[in-house]
């Protein structure tokens, strides 16, 4: 019995649909089902599982309700979270990606493991790191 991985992360969206465009156009994440809640939201899927949750930042009785009512919903009352990371794949035609869509990075390798890593920002200001290994030999 215990954790086995990690289900999903929640944002408070100041501009729900900007969010949206950019997990799905930067990040690749697709729309998918989300339950009926009486408040605005997304839920974004990677392989088929919902990784990234978005909702209303504006308070109302129906959040307020479900996720409990906060003083400030830019997170003084969630604790301190540095940066949520994904693994990736591809990292030159990735790293072409986010130059293309004019997303700016900090770029850094791993020592000795040789991994590329890509720091960048939601709209909301949330860190996302970015993993990249190399290839396997065949």
């Amino acid at each position: 019995m215990g954790l086995q991985s990690i289900d999903h992360y929640f944002v408070y969206a100041k501009d729900l649909e900007a969010s949206r465009k950019f997990y799905e156009g930067a990040l690749g994440f697709e729309v998918g089902y989300r339950p009926p809640f009486d408040f605005a939201g997304y839920w974004l899927y990677l392989g088929g599982k919902a990784c990234v949750h978005l909702g209303t930042a504006e308070s109302s009785a129906e959040v307020d309700y479900y996720l409990g009512k906060r003083s400030n919903k830019a997170g003084v009352d969630t604790g301190a979270v540095d940066h949520i990371a994904f693994r990736g794949e591809d990292f030159v035609n990735y790293k072409a990606r986010l130059d293309q869509l004019g997303i700016t990075y900090r770029h850094r390798e791993v020592p000795d493991l040789r991994l590329q890593q890509l720091f960048i920002s939601d709209p909301d200001g949330v860190t996302l790191e970015l993993n990249f290994f190399p290839p396997v030999a065949d």
